[in-house]
């Protein structure tokens, strides 16, 4: 079968954790899973393959649990996901929370037509970008203010300046500016989008005064981000980019931060861990991300997989 073609289906699940150890998933985007996997589902089914099995929100928390992943933060960054995060967490309670923000490349086609995407990336609206950005963001500030016990972050926020261009730099900031100050107001962790924008959200975190509870998502930086991470206290999440060929400096920043300052997530359905890239990921997949964590700091898998559940705990008061 050529390369273009290839299966794309579920990877198989991993070994459970060790008996009694349980993690969250600090970063994941359930609801998106389904479309996803539908997708999936539709190209197989249009090359001749075996369908792909679309899994409920229920299917995957399941799945997830019976390999140790047992909390899951969803997070909603796009308008129409706000609510969907929080009736989330609403219909598992003690299981999902939710996080809430406008990503950044969403506060960019907010009201914004006139600004470019970046050259041979093609930028797609839609109707909820007729929304302008202060409505949408106001819209993020009374559902974290009206539902506490739901939302524990605000997130994902940021910058990226790989998907919109350098003309979108300054809405980007400013977008990030107003998640920072809301995240201060409401003394919740801050989870932040970095792509192609290191020292633009540094300097950002630095000049506004970062959140007592600063998370990179996903984590892309160097080890020279890392220590920067480790002078002011700013937590790591590690996805399956931590065991993706050519990420030392990822793998690096592990020891750099410590282990009471990472954490673990799936970024789903994207960032699927080796040796499964390219397939749809789900939080059932978080022991493979920990295992390329654990043999990065050549620990124990267990011992790794506890203190990021401890980290997670006390940055979210799970």
């Amino acid at each position: 079968m050529s390369k273009h073609h290839r299966k794309r289906d579920w990877a198989p699940a991993p070994t459970a954790l060790p008996a009694g150890t349980q993690v969250v998933d600090n970063h994941t985007h359930l609801a998106s899973v389904v479309p996803f996997a539908q997708e999936m589902d539709q190209q197989a089914r249009e090359r001749g393959q075996e369908p792909v099995p679309v899994y409920s929100v229920d299917q995957m928390i399941e799945q997830a649990r019976a390999v140790g992943v047992t909390g899951f933060v969803d997070v909603g960054c796009e308008l129409p996901n706000l609510e969907r995060a929080v009736e989330m967490a609403q219909d598992h309670p003690g299981v999902v929370w939710a996080a809430l923000a406008i990503h950044p490349n969403e506060a960019v086609l907010h009201g914004h037509r006139g600004v470019p995407g970046p050259d041979g990336l093609p930028v797609h609206y839609q109707p909820w970008h007729e929304t302008p950005y202060e409505e949408a963001f106001a819209r993020v500030a009374a559902l974290a203010k009206a539902h506490p016990e739901q939302v524990l972050a605000i997130g994902e926020t940021g910058m990226d300046l790989f998907r919109t261009g350098a003309a979108a730099e300054q809405i980007q900031r400013q977008a990030f500016r107003d998640h920072i100050a809301l995240a201060k107001e409401l003394n919740l962790p801050l989870q932040i989008h970095d792509r192609d924008a290191h020292q633009q959200v540094i300097d950002t975190l630095l000049a506004d005064g970062a959140p007592e509870r600063t998370v990179f998502h996903s984590y892309s930086g160097d080890a020279a981000m890392a220590q920067v991470a480790a002078e002011h206290g700013w937590y790591l999440s590690f996805s399956g980019t931590v065991s993706f060929k050519g990420n030392e400096g990822i793998r690096q920043a592990l020891a750099i931060v410590g282990l009471d300052h990472i954490m673990v997530e799936t970024d789903a359905p994207y960032l699927t861990p080796m040796p499964y890239r390219g397939r749809p990921n789900a939080p059932y997949m978080i022991p493979y991300t920990l295992r390329a964590m654990a043999d990065a700091l050549d620990l124990p898998l267990e011992q790794v997989a506890q203190a990021t559940r401890r980290t997670t705990q006390a940055v979210y008061g799970m």
